[in-house]
């Protein structure tokens, strides 16, 4: 437990042992037990009434967006429920009964808090008001909205430069909010916009753009009912995204098959229990996996290199396995990929991969005889110093195959973070993009600035060097969502002021700057209103569709304000009437806020209309075979290089996987029923060999 040295707070809370049990791993996904699940944990959180009532309005058309994952809603949403284990748990987390008021920060301190466990910090409850933190005090204490505004504002005023301000988005953000946000940063005059897909999808978006033209994913929900091949690469549906299990189920009721690829084995992706079915009630689901890849950890490019070799060798001797007209008309560097191949021993890539030739083999018959593949991945793809990469290989077998611009074929990277998509699209980004600085210009008439901001890690390593003073973060658990906790936390201990805009308490409030600030929201679920008028506003799908979300329940507290608000109060406060924006205004005003933001982006014309019922879907130059903004008009083949890893006898690679209960960086429980896994998440699964080798023993701690 790391102890931080400006408050006596602890940075990882504490390491209580808690008591683990093991079962047998599951062998499905979902069924009773997760509607069993379901149930106990909704009631619990939220009464029984509240429960059923909230659960029928979630990802329905004319209600709200789950606040969990970004997996599309189908046109026809089940009227039994459109939501799986782990959007009920997200929903129960938002909409709890349990509250953080004025008394609750009287009675505990910040250095007591951040000695509680994470799922203790969780489970305290909704945030009831807007707290300050002062120099010297370990008690936040209540402090009005406009003196919390001035606060901020006196605070960026004092800056010697606007890139002295680090300005952070969490995923969960409306498109509004969002957008709202990155006007207001860009306004004040910096690029420094972090956000969480620095740390999860950012390689995804660099290789789609580089080879394909757009950093978005191609395919449509529908598609999946028409694929011939799906594959499952480095990711773990039946945990992070469960609802992509009824499209896999589709996928393979229509004839198609499903390759998964991934070190571990996981329930979900063994066999899936439809709850909405009998046959998913009564009988034993459906088998999901065709053919399963073990792969050795980081090796994904030496196995698709593996594949492409093969591919390449059957299309020299027979023919027919690459689509070559497609090649010819819509891409480039297919002879240069080819003799790239010829260097790799095919002997080696397949060592490389720990699977044995045969079932290589069998994945190569499969993959040479189909072009309506879909190629689907998260972070098991993307966390890697080479995720750029191991997507561009993804996209090399594609091309070769064809498989994009048709029914049933393209990209699928699954977005975690339900809205994390549509902040990107609607401008939050470190990077310049001169198209939408024209935009703004012409549209807000301020010029904004042309220097490429700071990412997350070069915007810590700033804040720890004392370069960078003020955080103020839009949603998330920012000091438990990077991987170095300990140096991130003396980072945000170097600040003046740091800022969360939350629905709930986290770490990230208990490890502050000199003067921290808690500003509560209003969650997905709740009634948000205006002049006694219900507003919604709109969130973007992992597969670029845009709808509106519209919440329902009474707010946890008269005193919260919404992310667009919260926004504009700041920037009101710190413009003080002498900007072009109306910010005040345009922050309470959603539908003339979505008016100026189709000004600004390509694709949101009559917004205000087409987010309403399923939405739209947003352009997509890969759907189109539309290559114009790549070299020559084409998409972009590439030859990528193995990872290397130098591994002395007794190192090893490790892998870190998300718990059951678990997602991101809040935890709903501390079982993992799926791996058979109870009371306890910090638990480490190794070979048996290698344990053996080791002299380790099961329940042994490792220091």
């Amino acid at each position: 437990m790391a102890i931080s040295k400006k408050r006596n707070v602890a940075s990882q809370g504490s390491d209580a042992f808690t008591g683990i049990t093991l079962k047998k791993p599951a062998k499905y996904a979902a069924g009773l037990t997760a509607v069993k699940v379901v149930l106990q944990h909704t009631f619990k959180e939220m009464g029984v009434v509240k429960s059923l009532s909230t659960l029928s309005h979630m990802n329905q058309k004319e209600g709200f967006d789950c606040p969990g994952c970004a997996w599309p809603d189908p046109e026809k949403p089940s009227k039994l429920g459109e939501y799986c284990e782990n959007g009920a748990k997200a929903l129960s987390e938002e909409a709890t009964n349990q509250r953080v008021d004025v008394d609750f920060f009287s009675k505990y301190s910040v250095e007591e808090l951040s000695r509680w466990t994470d799922y203790q910090i969780g489970k305290s409850g909704r945030l009831t008001a807007p707290m300050v933190l002062r120099p010297g005090s370990i008690y936040y204490e209540p402090i009005s909205w406009e003196a919390a505004f001035e606060l901020i504002s006196k605070e960026l005023h004092a800056l010697d430069s606007p890139d002295e301000g680090i300005f952070y988005t969490s995923g969960r953000s409306s498109n509004e909010a969002a957008f709202l946000y990155g006007l207001f940063v860009r306004a004040f005059g910096t690029n420094n916009m972090p956000d969480c897909s620095n740390m999860c999808h950012e390689s995804s978006g660099v290789a789609l753009n580089e080879t394909l033209g757009i950093g978005k994913g191609s395919v449509k929900l529908e598609d999946f009912d028409k694929a011939e091949v799906v594959m499952v690469i480095g990711q773990n549906p039946g945990t992070n995204h469960p609802r992509m299990l009824s499209a896999l189920q589709k996928c393979k009721e229509n004839g198609g098959k499903v390759i998964t690829i991934n070190p571990l084995e996981e329930a979900g992706l063994v066999r899936f229990k439809n709850p909405q079915e009998i046959k998913g009630v009564f009988a034993g689901g459906e088998a999901i996996t065709d053919i399963h890849l073990q792969v050795k950890i980081n090796q994904d490019v030496a196995l698709l290199k593996s594949i492409i070799k093969k591919l390449a060798a059957i299309e020299k001797k027979d023919g027919g396995v690459f689509d070559h007209s497609f090649i010819e008309a819509y891409t480039e560097g297919y002879d240069a990929l080819l003799a790239d191949i010829e260097n790799y021993s095919e002997e080696d890539l397949i060592k490389r991969t720990g699977i044995d030739e045969a079932t290589i083999d069998e994945v190569v018959a499969l993959l040479a005889a189909k072009n309506k593949i879909i190629i689907c991945w998260a972070m098991g793809l993307t966390q890697h110093k080479n995720g750029v990469s191991n997507i561009k290989e993804c996209v090399n077998l594609l091309l070769l195959k064809g498989s994009l611009g048709k029914e049933g074929a393209g990209t699928c990277p699954v977005r975690g973070h339900s809205n994390v998509q549509g902040d990107r699209t609607v401008g939050i980004m470190h990077y310049v993009s001169k198209e939408l600085n024209t935009a703004i210009k012409k549209t807000y008439g301020f010029t904004p600035p042309e220097e490429k901001g700071l990412d997350t890690v070069h915007a810590i390593k700033a804040m720890h060097e004392g370069k960078a003073k003020v955080f103020i973060a839009l949603g998330g658990n920012f000091v438990s969502a990077v991987s170095d906790t300990e140096y991130t936390s003396e980072a945000l201990q170097n600040c003046s002021l740091t800022v969360q805009v939350s629905t709930k308490l986290n770490r990230s409030h208990l490890i502050t700057g000199e003067t921290a600030l808690i500003l509560p929201t209003l969650g997905r679920s709740e009634l948000d209103k205006k002049d006694g008028k219900a507003r919604f506003f709109t969130v973007e799908n992992s597969m670029g569709k845009v709808h509106q979300s519209k919440g329902l329940l009474p707010p946890a507290s008269k005193n919260l304000k919404s992310e667009p608000e919260i926004i504009g109060g700041i920037a009101d406060a710190y413009f003080n009437g002498k900007h072009q924006v109306d910010w005040k205004n345009l922050s309470q005003n959603y539908e003339m806020l979505r008016a100026s933001m189709e000004q600004v982006f390509e694709g949101f014309k009559d917004i205000n209309t087409k987010s309403k019922g399923t939405g739209f879907y947003l352009p997509n130059n890969v759907r189109e075979l539309d290559f114009s903004k790549l070299p020559n008009g084409k998409a972009q083949f590439s030859c990528n290089l193995l990872p290397e890893h130098t591994l002395q006898d007794d190192d090893f690679i490790l892998m870190s996987i998300r718990s059951h209960d678990q997602f991101n960086t809040t935890i709903y429980g501390l079982n993992d029923r799926y791996r058979g896994v109870f009371n306890e998440r910090r638990v480490l699964f190794m070979n048996e060999n290698d344990i053996k080798k080791e002299d380790l023993r099961k329940w042994k701690w490792l220091t």
